[in-house]
Formats: structure tokens, C-alpha cells, sequence
């Protein structure tokens, strides 16, 4: 009795000594909470083109607006939508019958003036002759001197009529000279070589030209030389230069690709909504005329090229760990391992192993590296995952695409794995910036 007693006393005290075996794994599993992951991409080599994009509006290199001087009801149309023309040729032509007639009238005025200055001329002459045999009845005391004076008076004042009769002629001819140009401006003709691009008016129709000249036709001197007027943000505009390359795509043709030449950005801003852009004019050849005036041009630039450079993702750059990761993975006991990394393809080959994806590799023993660079002379910061732990690494970015950035200096290498996102303990959505929360740029 003894003996099994002794015996059960012992399967007990083996039971007791597992269960709190058990229950103190539990509690240290408990209390080093979930692990920490690291996603994280691998730095590669590849092509990055910088460029920016705008939209603008196709346009012939010269366009002109053919207007009316005068007046009236459109009497002819000798051209239309799409007709060449040359220069001096005639376009249409207003109902002549009212400026015929002021001509007319001017021409009489003309006359009657002319009419006017000969009879002050023979005026003046018989005043002169009267003036003559005053003064000579004076000079022998037949008449009075009141009767000398005025016939001196009279002979002055005939030969100012005659400078009155002269300026009234001048005036004359000059609304004669009126009356024929405005007969000759209903005559519209075309001021260069050209293709109409735009009539505006009908045979019958009544333009009236006493505030400004009303647009008849629009006409394109050659269509084979085009240029594209695009809207740049201010944000880009400090990226182009006259003499750039561009290159350009329109609804009509969606798989051709146009060229051209930047000419100029013009310095005068345009402002729409609060949102300020330039006009950057690019000359475009247009040899086949598949392209056409009014069309819209989805336009890049490219203003920077790296065939073979040495990149990361931009969410690598964005990413900060929390002060809540770091002390997690600091107060780590050295073995333990703070965390585990977690691959996830950015814009490469993608994969595991591949250009562009992470790797699992486990967190070691050893200490995250804390210590950040000094982000100066441009340079900025990345995290890369060494041996497993994240270490802070002063880089010099270089080209951007947008989503990947070349490295123009730092410690990183082809292979080396940088980290975009954390998940787990302290990492909250300001800090891991892989979409799970607002953006935040250190």
C-alpha cells in the first residue's frame, strides 16, 4: 500500500511540474505578441524615363482671320470649307450698289468744290481790280478814305475765299479717296497662300463692321507645318527646354506616334481654377496632313533617361518604421528575433529570388540598426533589410519615373532587399506607408 501510494505522489508532482512547464510557455508566447513583418522589395537594375505629361490643341503654324472693313449683304461666295486659295484671290464680295453710290456723290462734291475755288479765284480778281481804282480816285481826292478802306477790305477777303475754296476741294477729294476704298473693301480677297479652314458667312447674309471686324474666313497657310500649344503645371514647366523632344498621340490615330520640337514656353501664365500653367508651343511636321487643327494631343516629354540604373520603389522612400517598431525590435532578446520579412513584387520581375520581389528571410539576433543618416545635399534615407533587421541607409536619388527612382550614390547594391511596409505591433498607418492609411513624407 505504501509502495503505490508513494508511487501516485509521484505521477502527481511529474503532472504539477508539466502544467506550469505549459503554462509558462503560454505566458511568454502570450507576451511577445504577434510577429513583426517587413515587406520589401529588391533593388534592381533597369530603364527609368523621366517625363511630363500634358495636353494640348493641334493648330496650323499660321492662321489668319479674314474680316470685312464695311458693312453689307454678302453678295458672292467664291470659296469654301476646305478650299486652296491664293494670295489675291477673291473670296466673296459684298453688295456693292450703296458705296457706288456714295462714290457718286463724292464725286460731285469734288466737282462742285473744284467749281467753288474757280469762282473765289475770279472774286478775288474782281475785288483786286476794284481795290486798284479806289486807291487811284484816292490819290486825286474823288472818293472818301472810308470808301478806299473797304474796297481794300473786300479784296483781302476775296483772297481768303480762295484758301477757304481750296480747303473744301482737299476735303472733297478726301471723302472721294474714302468713297473708293470702301468700294474696293467689298471686294474680300485672300491675304496669303492657303486652305480655308472655316466659313463663317452666306450668300445673303448682312455683316456689320461698325465695332469690329467680323470674322469672314479662317485660313491655315500650310497644314504641312502644325504646332501644338500645351498646358504645362507650373510644377513641371522648371523641366523643359526649347529644342526638347516630344512626342504625341491623338484620339483619331491612338496607335501613332507624332514628333516634335519644343520652340518655346511662354512666360505668360493661365490661371484656371487656382491652377497655374504655361504654354509650352512644340513645331510638329504633318508631311501625310493626318493631322488636323483643333485636334487634342495627349503630349510627353521626356527630359531625363537611364538605361541601366541602379532603382527602387518610391515606397521605399516614403517609409519610416514607428518609434513603437523600433523599440519592439531593440528590446528584442538577442536570438529571439524581432520580426520576419515579407516579399511583395514592386515594378520588377516580381517573385521571390526575381528583380523587384523580397524575401522570407527571418529575423536574426541582431539589433535593428536606428541610427538615421543626415538627410542633406539631397540625399534621403531608405531602410534595407540586413540579416534580417532593419538598417537606416543614406542614398543620393537620381531619375524618377514616378513609381521607381534611380540610386546615384549610397550603400545599397543590386540584390539588397529595402523595405516598403510593416505590418504587426506599433505600426500604425502613418508610419507604414503601403497604402493602409494617409500618406506621410518624412
Amino acid at each position: 500500500m505504501a509502495t503505490g501510494k508513494k508511487k501516485t505522489l509521484w505521477i502527481a508532482a511529474v503532472v504539477v511540474v508539466a502544467l506550469a512547464a505549459g503554462i509558462f510557455a503560454w505566458s511568454r508566447t502570450r507576451n511577445r505578441g504577434p510577429e513583426i513583418q517587413f515587406d520589401t522589395a529588391r533593388v534592381d537594375r533597369g530603364r527609368i524615363v523621366a517625363k511630363v505629361t500634358a495636353t494640348g490643341t493641334l493648330s496650323a503654324l499660321v492662321t489668319v482671320q479674314v474680316g470685312s472693313q464695311v458693312s453689307g449683304r454678302i453678295s458672292e461666295l467664291k470659296v469654301d470649307f476646305n478650299s486652296p486659295v491664293k494670295k489675291g484671290q477673291l473670296l466673296a464680295k459684298i453688295d456693292p450698289q450703296l458705296f457706288d453710290a456714295a462714290l457718286d456723290q463724292a464725286r460731285a462734291n469734288s466737282v462742285a468744290a473744284q467749281g467753288n475755288l474757280a469762282k473765289a479765284q475770279v472774286q478775288a480778281v474782281d475785288a483786286e481790280r476794284s481795290y486798284q481804282r479806289s486807291k487811284t480816285l484816292a490819290e486825286r481826292k474823288l472818293i472818301a478814305q472810308q470808301d478806299l478802306d473797304t474796297a481794300q477790305a473786300n479784296a483781302e477777303s476775296a483772297k481768303a475765299q480762295i484758301d477757304v475754296a481750296r480747303g473744301s476741294v482737299e476735303q472733297a477729294r478726301a471723302a472721294l479717296h474714302q468713297a473708293e476704298v470702301n468700294l474696293a473693301y467689298t471686294t474680300i480677297s485672300s491675304p496669303i497662300d492657303g486652305t480655308v479652314i472655316s466659313r463663317n458667312v452666306d450668300v445673303g447674309q448682312t455683316v456689320a463692321a461698325s465695332l469690329q471686324a467680323p470674322t469672314l474666313f479662317v485660313l491655315a497657310e500650310d497644314l504641312r507645318k502644325m504646332q501644338v500649344d500645351t498646358s504645362v503645371a507650373e510644377a513641371d514647366v522648371g523641366r523643359l527646354l526649347p529644342g526638347m523632344p516630344a512626342v504625341f498621340t491623338v484620339d483619331a490615330f491612338p496607335t501613332d506616334r507624332f514628333s516634335g520640337t519644343v520652340r518655346q514656353i511662354r512666360n505668360s501664365p493661365q490661371t484656371v481654377q487656382n491652377v497655374v500653367t504655361y504654354d509650352a508651343v512644340i513645331d510638329v511636321p504633318n508631311p501625310d496632313l493626318k493631322l488636323r487643327p483643333g485636334m487634342t494631343a495627349n503630349v510627353t516629354f521626356v527630359y531625363a533617361e537611364q538605361s541601366d540604373a541602379l532603382r527602387i520603389p518610391n515606397a521605399a522612400l516614403r517609409f519610416r518604421p514607428s518609434p513603437e517598431v523600433l523599440a519592439k525590435l531593440a528590446s528584442a532578446p538577442a536570438g529571439q528575433g524581432g520580426g520576419r520579412a515579407r516579399g511583395r513584387g514592386t515594378g520588377g520581375a516580381g517573385g521571390p529570388g526575381g528583380p523587384g520581389g523580397g524575401t522570407g528571410a527571418g529575423a536574426g539576433g541582431m539589433r535593428p540598426q536606428v541610427q538615421k543618416p543626415a538627410e542633406e545635399g539631397g540625399r534621403r534615407t531608405v531602410w534595407a533589410l540586413r540579416s534580417g533587421n532593419p538598417e537606416a541607409v543614406s542614398i543620393l536619388p537620381g531619375v524618377s519615373d514616378g513609381s521607381t527612382t534611380e540610386v546615384a550614390a549610397g550603400e545599397l547594391k543590386e540584390g539588397d532587399l529595402v523595405i516598403t511596409d510593416v505590418s504587426g505591433p506599433g505600426a500604425t498607418p502613418t508610419q507604414a506607408q503601403g497604402g493602409r492609411g494617409p500618406m506621410r513624407i518624412f
